[in-house]
């Protein structure tokens, strides 16, 4: 329910899903913290220290029974979350109490937690990717052949596919997807490594027995769904790991960014247009706009999310020595609401990719406005072959076309540059071979194929991996 009268985070009312906004919750990281502590307990009582089945199973039970209030006023008295939360969790688990948290740093359920709900927020963002690459696949496949007007410095130039450009969207994406995919696999757990990544309070507790250490460090691990740590850490696992993450969701905001802002000059020239609802209002004033409302949401979230990858590169690069803890705030905000703009930037794609209208007309009066221009250098290659000569032909071509385009620019009538030449007793092509020289089909070069190419050599091999080698394997 939206309070009224406090400040809301717009990520969460309007724009995120719920279940990442759960991932980010305050539920979620306390009842993570829980899991880590009963996984610290389990692996001490199976290396040898004194800890009851009784104490770890008192702990199990009351992983869930959170007391909010009552861990918010520990707090205002001690002023540190963690311990309030270890006091909280104590008054619960009388007979556990004195053995939550043992050994560990407040980095331990922190750090961990922060890897534990970023490896869980990559599972999510990645398993959105394929219904939009399939979607995009489908528009791109069902326009490969579909002649569009091309353009360079926002120019008319040589024409494409309205399928290839659609490609060039879902190259980036793929890129995006991989990248993702890389970040999550390479992701580790901070794991067991005391106040300043030494591990010297876990040796205190196994009386300087490496291996043991070694052992409750893999157990946590195992018990977390990871495979392994970090083997270096100061008190926390190094911030270049945020770095890296919030990067790689920028470029997902980079690659929606370019395809929304294309999709929007599509729908400005009434080519293509995004999804409009039967009841969707365009503007409160002009009652006839179809304005591309979400396209424009995603371009406005996409910048925020590709600032928001600034945020770690000096945290990162600040921190002093084996920590500072003026990375603590920042992180509180940009790695969850990192996480929640690239989740709604994939669902409002998601939406608008699923239903694009296409007015094939409107593009091919768009060619034919350009495209007698670009068909003069054919023109001239024909009428040479006939025996036509060059630099006449050539110097009548120049003055048709600037003619034809002052009237076009000046008085507004139609491209009649082909009449013109038609017309012209130096060209001897009849009206029917000026024609065919103008079809569009001939001026797209490969752009049918490399669609074609793209798709099955790229994409569908993609959407049919069915393996799910960056699920997690534990919902921690």
């Amino acid at each position: 329910m939206i309070d009224y009268q406090r400040y809301n985070n717009p990520l969460n009312t309007r724009y995120a899903s719920r279940e990442m906004s759960y991932l980010f919750s305050e539920e979620k990281k306390f009842q993570t913290y829980r899991k880590l502590w009963l996984a610290l307990a389990k692996g001490e009582k199976k290396l040898g220290l004194p800890i009851t089945e009784e104490q770890i199973l008192e702990l199990e039970e009351n992983i869930e029974n959170i007391d909010f209030k009552r861990a918010e006023e520990i707090e205002s008295l001690v002023r540190h979350d963690v311990m309030a939360h270890v006091k909280a969790y104590g008054e619960l688990t009388p007979k556990a109490a004195g053995i939550i948290h043992l050994g560990a740093t407040s980095c331990y359920v922190t750090d961990n937690t922060d890897l534990l709900i970023m490896r869980e927020g990559l599972d999510l963002l990645l398993s959105k990717f394929p219904t939009l690459i399939k979607q995009l696949r489908d528009f791109a496949w069902e326009y490969r052949d579909l002649p569009t007007l091309g353009y360079t410095h926002y120019q008319p130039a040589q024409p494409v596919t309205l399928g290839k450009r659609a490609c060039l969207w879902l190259q980036d994406l793929i890129y995006d997807y991989e990248e993702l995919k890389y970040r999550r696999n390479k992701l580790r757990l901070r794991g067991v490594k005391g106040t300043t990544g030494t591990q010297a309070s876990f040796m205190e507790l196994f009386n300087g027995n490496e291996e043991k250490v070694k052992e409750l460090d893999q157990i946590v691990c195992k018990e977390m769904g990871f495979e392994t740590s970090y083997p270096i850490t100061g008190q926390t696992y190094s911030r270049k790991i945020d770095t890296l993450i919030l990067q790689a969701l920028g470029g997902v905001g980079q690659s929606l960014h370019k395809m929304t802002n294309d999709l929007r000059i599509m729908q400005h020239l009434k080519e293509v247009e995004e999804p409009f609802e039967e009841f969707q209002i365009g503007s409160s004033a002009m009652a006839y706009k179809r304005n591309p409302m979400r396209s424009e949401r995603i371009s406005s979230l996409s910048k925020y999310v590709i600032s928001l990858a600034n945020n770690p590169v000096w945290v990162h690069s600040t921190q002093w020595l084996e920590r500072t803890l003026d990375d603590s705030a920042n992180r509180r905000l940009s790695i969850g609401e990192g996480f929640l703009t690239t989740d709604a930037l994939l669902e409002i794609a998601i939406n608008v990719t699923s239903g694009l209208v296409v007015y094939p007309h409107r593009i091919q009066k768009h060619l034919k406005e350009e495209l007698p221009f670009m068909a003069t250098e054919n023109i001239l290659m024909e009428e040479v072959k006939r025996g036509g000569n060059r630099q006449v032909l050539h110097e009548r071509i120049r003055k048709h076309s600037q003619e034809t385009a002052r009237a076009v620019k000046e008085k507004g009538k139609r491209n009649d540059l082909i009449s013109r030449i038609g017309e012209d007793e130096n060209f001897t092509l009849t009206k029917e071979e000026l024609v065919k020289l103008v079809d569009a089909q001939k001026f797209i070069g490969r752009a049918s194929s490399q669609v074609q190419e793209f798709l099955e050599d790229i994409v569908d091999p993609i959407l049919e991996d069915k393996r799910t080698d960056y699920t997690s394997t534990l919902n921690v």
